[in-house]
């Protein structure tokens, strides 16, 4: 396992006091992953929800309040089916599955990756998203 998945790991365990399943616990993982690999990083990403009329969807996820959800449908018509495959294999489930795992976890994964409310600079690369999430999963 890269550092980067263990610390995903360890990080997400801490986060859901252990209460947390392993499926939820990799679906975590994997999204963290996509993220940091994602053109952008995360501003990148959320700019596509955007583009995808979905706008309304990425500010209550940034900001504080109720997260609004997304259906596993426009999560996969945002990522691509590469994307979603990639993560599908990551957790060894059908990818219409894994669509649907992940979008009940990203809205919430976003929101704690925002905790100020607002996307700055770290959140673009993998040591930025990295160091969010540490200081997340501390908390």
């Amino acid at each position: 396992m890269s550092l980067f998945g263990e610390f995903a790991e360890q990080a997400i365990g801490a986060a859901l006091g252990g209460q947390g399943n392993t499926q939820q616990n990799q679906v975590v993982q994997a999204l963290l992953q996509a993220i940091s690999n994602h053109q952008g990083g995360l501003p990148g990403l959320l700019q596509e929800f955007e583009s995808a009329g979905l706008a309304q969807h990425v500010a209550s996820w940034i900001g504080n309040g109720e997260n609004l959800p997304i259906s596993a449908d426009q999560l996969h018509q945002v990522l691509g089916s590469s994307a979603v495959s990639g993560i599908a294999a990551k957790l060894g489930i059908d990818p219409n599955q894994a669509a649907a795992l992940a979008a009940q976890v990203l809205p919430h994964l976003v929101d704690k990756l925002t905790p100020a409310g607002a996307v700055t600079a770290e959140h673009s690369s993998a040591e930025g998203l990295l160091a969010l999430a540490g200081q997340f999963f501390k908390s």
